[in-house]
């Protein structure tokens, strides 16, 4: 075999590996009830806003908790070893990644859906 189709070969099962060892992160969305089996996952629900959240930004500055309704509408309490994300409360849908420790989330990520400045423009256009 020539010399550049057997690296064409090599790179092709490198990139192909590196393909299913990313992937192995990217997951459907699951629930608090499937968190429980104590493997990583991604859940997304809504911040519950009757329930406190804790941020103590000058003792634990990287310690942030608050409660989360998952799309079940099971509750539980979700830690963030990160700071408290900037209009947090604004948020209409989050995702947190991590894993289910005595009954608390500990999320490792974090993502927010927040309201859209366009929302109110688009209502607007649709009843006329």
């Amino acid at each position: 075999m020539n010399r550049n189709i057997i690296i064409a070969f090599v790179l092709i099962a490198i990139g192909i590996g590196v393909f299913f060892s990313m992937s192995k992160d990217v997951s459907t969305y699951a629930s608090f009830k499937v968190a429980e089996s104590g493997e990583r996952v991604k859940i997304v629900g809504i911040l519950s806003k009757d329930k406190a959240m804790d941020y103590d930004p000058q003792n634990k500055p990287n310690s942030f908790s608050f409660f989360m309704k998952d799309n079940d509408g099971q509750e539980k309490k979700v830690v963030l070893n990160k700071p408290k994300p900037q209009d947090f409360e604004m948020s209409e849908q989050i995702v947190v990644t991590g894993e289910m420790k005595n009954d608390v989330f500990e999320a490792s990520e974090i993502l927010m859906k927040c309201p859209s400045k366009y929302k109110d423009e688009e209502i607007a256009v649709k009843g006329e």
